[in-house]
């Protein structure tokens, strides 16, 4: 895979785990969970793992949507590309969980179940997928939100040459 696809995949990583949901009924307690996060995202990391680290810087919005819901939109620059990610995550009472969707620019999109822990919530995603070369690649992503912060962890691996890439993104208000 060339190093120019490289930060696609690895922004496209970001992507899958920043999640749109599905239909919810959520209850007062978990929408006020939800409405925590509501607000303007900034965040910035390194992606490890290819000839030299590089940098990128992503942004987020979050707002109340519909019912009890949160909708997103976030966008994350890496030398010369950019990744375009939307979604949506609610609680959904039937299932009693949270769940997540999300799609992107980059053609990836992804589907995540919530584990609450005390009051955090993380989601994670692992899937394959064929970049535009036609080479097989694992995605791994979790997104946690906890207390007043949003972190993206995600890990891809290269099957045909066992490389992986990984990345951290703490976000702050």
């Amino acid at each position: 895979m060339s190093m120019r696809l490289r930060p696609l995949v690895a922004a496209a990583a970001i992507a899958v785990s920043s999640c749109v949901a599905l239909p919810a009924m959520a209850g007062p307690a978990e929408m006020d969970q939800l409405a925590a996060y509501v607000g303007d995202w900034k965040g910035q990391g390194v992606m490890v793992g290819g000839e030299k680290p590089e940098s990128f810087r992503c942004r987020m919005q979050v707002a109340k949507g519909n019912q009890a819901k949160i909708n997103y939109a976030g966008r994350c620059t890496l030398v010369n590309f950019n990744l375009s990610v939307s979604g949506t995550i609610a609680f959904n009472d039937k299932n009693r969980r949270y769940e997540a969707i999300m799609s992107s620019n980059a053609g990836f999109s992804g589907i995540a179940v919530g584990r609450i822990t005390g009051k955090s919530i993380s989601f994670d995603l692992s899937e394959q997928t064929v970049d535009k070369g036609g080479n097989a690649v694992r995605i791994g992503s979790r997104i946690m939100l906890i207390n007043d912060t949003i972190t993206i962890d995600f890990e891809i691996e290269f099957n045909n040459s066992g490389n992986v890439l990984t990345a951290e993104v703490p976000f702050r208000r």
